[in-house]
């Protein structure tokens, strides 16, 4: 058991330090949402320059398909190093996603756009174009990396993992019990 649960927790931390790589992809690939500053009676106020564009819904997306597929690649990672399974390796594998998820969301903020958007709107000035801040709007796609990791590693199991012994039965023709 002590094996197992030192296993489960090099692939905890494993799989969470995968979320540096997820978080600057989703620098990388998240699309811009576009902001103009401006000023009304004195202060400063920023508007979305395409009210009806879809950038902040992509940004929740691009996210969320990049969990899947961290997620697709980390347990068949895990399963193809370990096909033994178990409990802890199983939870080491949801935990380290998580923690993946979340690092990679902090990392993808921390290397995006300025947060103080009010300040960005004074520092480019009025009525010029910037780009908002990296902003995970749908918490939930914090679990997709998770989510998408136990459901590849219980089907690969279920698929290719390894199998209980056949009970043996006796040898010779089947008697049925006695009547009562």
């Amino acid at each position: 058991m002590r094996t197992e649960l030192r296993e489960a927790a090099v692939i905890a931390v494993a799989v969470a330090l995968g979320g540096v790589l997820l978080g600057v992809l989703w620098w990388w690939l998240a699309p811009h949402v576009p902001l103009v500053g401006d000023v009304v009676e004195k202060s400063w106020v920023v508007y979305l320059k395409d009210t009806e564009g879809e950038q902040a819904i992509g940004v929740d997306g691009t996210f969320t398909l990049l969990g899947l597929g961290f997620g697709a690649v980390s347990a068949l990672v895990v399963f193809l190093l370990r096909r033994r399974g178990g409990v802890p390796l199983v939870v080491g594998l949801a935990l380290g996603g998580l923690l993946g998820s979340l690092l990679a969301w902090r990392v993808g903020v921390w290397l995006g756009p300025a947060e103080d958007v009010i300040a960005h709107a004074r520092e480019v000035g009025r009525g010029v174009t910037f780009t908002a801040p990296l902003k995970l709007g749908a918490k939930g796609a914090l679990l997709a990396w998770p989510l998408a990791a136990l459901v590849l590693h219980l089907g690969l199991m279920a698929l290719f993992g390894p199998r209980d012994p056949e009970p043996e039965f006796p040898e010779g023709p089947y008697q049925a019990p006695p009547a009562v």
